[in-house]
């Protein structure tokens, strides 16, 4: 410590003014240099500085501004797409009731189709019947009245003489050929 102060002692008195000397006492003259060096950088340096921070202020803010902005966006953007999503919904809502409701509407209809195919069915099923029944009644009467025909015409037979014979068997072919015109 008292090299230090000796050294700033010393200062104040200056041995000749023609005379340059070094001081080789580095402790004493380190905090000089340094005092030196950075009073020089701080005058020269200040302005270098300043202008470095601004630049770096000014990058800093127009990056917050950007970010500003793009957070901005991101949000109109989400607030879009929940606009959008809230509207796929309600139409996904809408296209899913009026799907359950076509389908039940297609169930009924198909319902009804095959109501009307097995209504149209059985009305055939019963016409078909009739019809056959119709038939089956007209081939009994006719092979009823053809055994009725040949019993009666076996019984004549036995009882008429040719003549008589011949006259009953015209009139019956005349009636047979008119039962025929009314069954076809």
């Amino acid at each position: 410590m008292k090299n230090i102060t000796d050294s700033f002692v010393s200062m104040g008195h200056w041995p000749s003014v023609g005379s340059f000397e070094f001081n080789t006492d580095i402790l004493a003259t380190n905090p000089i240099n340094l005092s030196v060096v950075l009073g020089v950088l701080i005058f020269f340096g200040k302005g270098v500085l300043n202008d470095l921070l601004d630049k770096r202020k000014q990058r800093i803010l127009s990056t917050i501004r950007n970010s500003e902005e793009l957070r901005r966006g991101a949000v109109e953007q989400l607030e879009k797409a929940r606009a959008r999503l809230r509207k796929v919904e309600v139409e996904a809502d809408e296209y899913r009731t009026n799907g359950y409701s076509e389908i039940e509407q297609e169930k009924v209809n198909l319902i009804n189709a095959t109501y009307d195919s097995l209504k149209r069915l059985e009305n055939f099923k019963n016409e078909t019947l009739f019809f056959e029944q119709q038939r089956a009644i007209n081939q009994v009467r006719q092979q009823i009245f053809q055994q009725a025909l040949q019993r009666a015409l076996g019984t004549l037979n036995n009882c008429l003489n040719s003549e008589l014979h011949f006259r009953t068997i015209s009139a019956n072919i005349g009636i047979l050929g008119s039962v025929e015109e009314r069954t076809d």
